[in-house]
């Protein structure tokens, strides 16, 4: 008896270890039921202009392209969608790789590099002395599903500013609305990817526009 005693402690002390462990991972991995997160990138599909023309060989200013600053709301890896106007959610399992404003920093200094109106575009504060400064701000990523189908709306404004003088030559806003093939983060990171490229390219072609202009501003 006493041997069956000791047996049945031992599975009963065995089964209770297991139960622990299977606790422990079930709180450090998530439960069966938890959502998966889902990350998705904002880098668009390529640019919307197949080819870069050659630099201007009269281009000589150099011009600095600050981080976006993202509008209210915006401004976090949360995926935002607006199920009705001027009230904005976010996805709980879905989310961007970063905030939009970083993501889309190196993107911008691209597109404004392909239009070869400066000797060189570069990217962070104090990276070097630029004769231009491009700032950018009010960037709004956001899945709008009161729309049949639902759309993203991708915004930005831009301002360009000669350094020396601290004179500002021109602001201007885009925005760029993709029909989304899906009403879900999914279908809302595939409309931004095909967005964020048009975008660009708008932003770009008026900022080397003004630089045409410099002297009168634009």
């Amino acid at each position: 008896m006493k041997d069956g005693r000791g047996r049945a402690g031992r599975a009963a002390r065995a089964l209770a270890a297991w139960l622990g462990a299977a606790a422990l991972a079930a709180c450090t991995f998530g439960g069966a039921g938890d959502p998966v997160q889902h990350t998705y990138l904002l880098g668009g599909d390529g640019p919307a202009r197949a080819a870069a023309p050659p630099a201007d060989p009269r281009a000589a200013a150099t011009l600095l392209v600050g981080q976006p600053q993202a509008l209210a709301g915006f401004d976090t890896p949360r995926m935002a969608y607006v199920a009705r106007p001027h009230e904005v959610s976010y996805y709980a399992a879905s989310q961007w790789a970063d905030v939009p404003g970083r993501m889309v920093a190196p993107l911008l200094a691209r597109a404004l590099e392909r239009t070869g109106a400066w000797r060189a575009v570069v990217q962070g504060a104090g990276a070097v002395r630029a004769d231009y400064r491009v700032d950018a701000d009010s960037l709004t990523v956001a899945h709008e599903l009161f729309e049949k189908p639902s759309r993203v709306r991708l915004a930005l404004r831009l301002q360009l500013v000669e350094t020396r003088e601290r004179r500002v030559l021109g602001t201007r806003a885009f925005e760029v609305v993709e029909a989304a093939p899906g009403d879900d983060a999914y279908g809302a990171a595939l409309a931004a990817n095909r967005a964020l490229p048009k975008l660009l390219e708008q932003a770009a072609e008026w900022a080397s526009g003004c630089m045409k202009d410099a002297a009168k501003g634009c």
